[in-house]
């Protein structure tokens, strides 16, 4: 089993190696929320993500012997690209084998911290299986990112900075994946304060450990921007961990993760991939039980796609009613398009996107499809902008 002593050795052991990350107070998200938010910026480290404290701790435990060997690992991303870097600065060979949905951001980082990159499989499983049967046949030192004693120390050392930071800490809310990070913080936070609440936040598709605590069978599966927490096996010792420490795991919606993005990003200034997100979602998607409560949350992670992060924000404005679409049926004559145009700017709209269709939707030649895309301030907004339009067109909301 994880220690208080073995986390406090790991932390020794990895300073100077691993950035120390602020804890900052987001006091836009905290107004939003109504909770006392703290974020520990882990998507600072060289790597942008926590996955370096484990895999630092994991590495300077080798052998010479191992050294000598090298190092595999499998993971969708941030697990990779810390051990490809630990293994680097220690002058280790390192060989990772990543799934083939793994984004090219990640993909791309870890060959960029020397290791060899082996994509294969759909889903963790699967290539773990295939970096097991390469460690067997080559003689590798397999280092797990979850499932491993040492590797959980080492990730408990974020706690112990959380708890010096912070003393009067009312919860510590964790993204939970494979469960090395959310046991190895709970071993020592609760050593080093019993009153803290621990919880862990995984997303609907990959409810691994909420199903497990609950004595349910374990059914994931599925497609999720959380990608780094999407875990099928989770692992056994952290399983073991938080049973012993009656951890609840709480279980978020898809699109509180996608909403914990956007705000992370307009209100906090952050950029966060949806693993590292997903702290302040369970905040989003439970407000009553966090309100008026000093709570940490690590941003875990910050290797999040250009074009999904991209997309998400798009996503998350039309959501708000900032962007807005809709469909016209218009007459098919002279001015109208610069009648809409100045309908909506007079009430302060901003077009964005045009789509004129004559030939194929209409029902008669008389007349035309109009798509059109705006921007509003708001949802009110917007709804004043599209009843301008409904006084004189038939307008429908996409």
């Amino acid at each position: 089993m994880v220690t208080l002593a073995d986390i406090e050795a790991a932390a020794g052991r990895i300073a100077g190696a691993v950035l120390r990350t602020p804890l900052v107070r987001a006091d836009a998200l905290s107004r939003a929320t109504g909770a006392d938010i703290h974020l520990k910026l882990e998507n600072l480290q060289a790597t942008g993500a926590f996955k370096e404290r484990g895999a630092a701790n994991r590495i300077a435990l080798l052998t010479e012997a191992e050294r000598k060997s090298g190092v595999i690992a499998m993971s969708a991303g941030n697990h990779a690209q810390a051990v490809a870097r630990h293994a680097q600065l220690a002058g280790i060979r390192a060989t990772i084998v990543m799934p083939r949905f793994t984004p090219t951001t990640k993909v791309t980082r870890t060959r960029a911290w020397g290791a060899q990159v082996v994509l294969h499989g759909e889903t963790l499983a699967e290539a773990a299986a295939h970096a097991h049967e390469l460690a067997a046949r080559e003689g590798l030192v397999f280092v797990h990112p979850y499932d491993d004693a040492d590797v959980i120390a080492g990730q408990g050392t974020l706690a112990l900075e959380v708890i010096h930071d912070l003393p009067d800490l009312d919860a510590l809310v964790i993204p939970t994946g494979g469960g090395g990070f959310i046991s190895g913080c709970a071993v020592a936070a609760r050593a080093l304060r019993p009153g803290v609440e621990i919880l862990g936040v995984e997303v609907e598709s990959y409810a691994g450990f909420a199903q497990a605590l609950a004595g349910q069978e374990v059914k994931v599966g599925g497609a999720t921007i959380a990608e780094g927490i999407a875990v099928r096996d989770i692992g056994q010792l952290p399983l073991a961990l938080l049973k012993e420490r009656e951890v609840e795991v709480l279980v978020v919606p898809e699109a509180a993760v996608e909403q914990a993005i956007a705000m992370l990003a307009e209100s906090g200034k952050i950029v966060a991939e949806g693993a590292g997100a997903a702290a302040l979602a369970a905040v989003l998607t439970f407000p009553q039980r966090f309100a008026g409560r000093r709570l940490a949350l690590p941003i875990c992670g910050g290797n999040i796609d250009t074009r999904v992060l991209a997309n998400t924000l798009l996503r998350n404005l039309m959501r708000d009613g900032r962007i807005v679409k809709v469909l016209m049926e218009i007459p098919d004559r002279p001015g109208v398009l610069a009648d809409i145009a100045a309908r909506i700017g007079d009430q302060g709209g901003n077009i964005i996107e045009v789509v004129h269709q004559r030939q194929f939707a209409s029902p008669t030649v008389q007349a035309a499809h109009l798509e059109v895309m705006f921007e509003a301030r708001d949802a009110a907004h917007g709804r004043s902008i599209t009843e301008a339009l409904e006084a004189a067109y038939t307008v429908r909301r996409l």
